[in-house]
């Protein structure tokens, strides 16, 4: 589990096709690869990934077919930035929210505008997921614990502030790009038990 807190911006430092699939090679950034070890969870850009090895400061990790159908890590090219949070441990702090790495969809960043020093971005969603989203509610994208604003009928908006464009890689997004959006597990529960209990 992870929280939705990035704890450094690390890039990619190598991209290798294995049969059908890809293993990415990620340079650590400011995040202690001393820390991980062979086996260990980290969130790449709000992607669970597993540490299969490590060399130097670079730790790599496998992405399977049904991971690069699902989210944007296909795209990715050596030296791209990325979001990079270690898995929880005992007594760390909880400072977003249950975030578990599992990415429900792509999200297309539909719109930004400056807001004072914070920046408005809207972004939209597959209607089927749009029923999770709730104003105020907690949403993932990128890897980022972010606090929904309004919500439409396929799009929401959330608020950046000065800190986060900073520590994260949102502040370098633009028109157009596609993001990896987890709903709240929370609300994912809740469906789930309404429809049980609607049966």
């Amino acid at each position: 589990m992870f929280t939705g807190i990035v704890m450094a911006i690390g890039r990619l430092a190598a991209l290798v096709e294995r049969s059908g699939d890809l293993e990415l090679g990620i340079d650590a950034g400011g995040l202690e690869v001393g820390r991980l070890e062979t086996g260990d969870s980290v969130s790449v850009q709000g992607v669970c990934l597993t540490v299969t090895r490590k060399q130097g400061s670079v730790w790599f990790a496998d992405v399977s077919r049904e991971t690069l159908s699902k989210t944007t890590l296909g795209g990715l090219k050596v030296l791209d930035r990325v979001n990079l949070e270690p898995a929880l441990r005992m007594g760390d702090p909880l400072g977003g929210h249950w975030v578990s790495g599992h990415v429900d969809a792509v999200g297309t960043l539909e719109s930004l505008k400056e807001d004072a020093r914070s920046r408005r971005l809207v972004f939209s969603l597959p209607p089927a997921l749009m029923r999770f989203v709730a104003p105020k509610g907690s949403i993932c994208v990128d890897g980022v614990s972010l606090t929904v604003g309004e919500v439409g009928q396929s799009s929401f908006d959330v608020n950046i502030i000065p800190h986060t464009l900073q520590a994260t890689t949102l502040g370098a997004l633009e028109v157009g790009a596609g993001v990896n959006i987890e709903i709240d597990v929370v609300a994912r529960y809740l469906d789930r038990l309404i429809v049980k209990t609607a049966e």
